[in-house]
């Protein structure tokens, strides 16, 4: 008999090649995957919400397989952790019906990205925040940032070189919050992304928050579909998957 388990998973991706499995170098797939193997006696696929790029941080990802023994989701969570790095842990672990999909079956998701805006940078933040020395105007990001909410095509902010069928996506909450002095967080939700699109968002917010563009060009480059207007890639080790929402 199968079980098919549903399972939150928290990492530091700093020293990972993102999520999804790669010919070289290690992917949170890849160990998930490994430790799973030498648990069932077989290879087992796991499947995720969500495919963070390499360096991309997750504090809740979503994430589902399906064994062959039977084992406990208590038992499961600790039989797993010992066979993954410190880096990467397993929340949590459910029994959920065999048809259940951890990207199709999301409702929306959230990131999280964060910005050390001081003159030093935290030893202990250098591997989860862009550090920018520029003192940035947080109201007139926030201003921008709203603009974003509702349903747009988000075409500006997509990478290069992805394939979707469609670049439409609607955007739920977007705005930033100050929850130390030299630390802003930047938070967007949704019921999808396109690739690096939030790390393209960011980089563009910042445009905004340094006084090279007022509020109002952000809805300019959103309404443009055009990515070249848009402002730089955000740094990778800023961004947190932090949680996706189902029924």
């Amino acid at each position: 008999m199968t079980t098919t388990f549903k399972i939150t998973v928290a990492y530091d991706g700093t020293d990972f090649n993102g999520w999804q499995r790669q010919p070289e170098g290690t992917s949170i797939q890849a160990l998930l995957e490994d430790a799973l193997c030498d648990l069932d006696g077989r290879e087992v696929t796991v499947t995720g919400a969500g495919r963070t790029d390499a360096g991309v941080h997750a504090l809740a990802q979503v994430a589902a397989f399906t064994l062959e023994r039977t084992i406990a989701p208590d038992a499961l969570v600790r039989a797993i952790n010992v066979r993954l790095p410190e880096s990467v842990r397993l929340l949590a672990a459910e029994p959920v019906d065999a048809s259940f999909h951890p990207r199709f079956d999301a409702k929306a998701k959230t990131y999280r990205y964060r910005i050390w805006n001081a003159d030093v940078l935290s030893p202990f933040e250098r591997r989860c925040a862009w550090h920018i020395i520029d003192r940035l105007d947080v109201d007139a990001m926030n201003a921008a940032a709203s603009q974003l909410e509702g349903t747009h095509d988000f075409g500006a902010f997509q990478g290069t070189g992805s394939d979707t069928a469609t670049t439409v996506r609607t955007v739920r909450h977007s705005a930033l919050r100050t929850p130390h002095s030299a630390l802003l967080e930047y938070d967007i939700s949704g019921d999808g992304f396109l690739r690096y699109m939030v790390r393209n968002i960011v980089g563009s917010l910042v445009e905004v928050g340094r006084g090279r563009f007022p509020p109002m060009w952000l809805g300019e480059v959103l309404a443009s579909r055009d990515r070249t207007r848009a402002g730089r890639t955000a740094p990778a080790q800023g961004l947190f998957l932090v949680g996706v929402k189902y029924e």
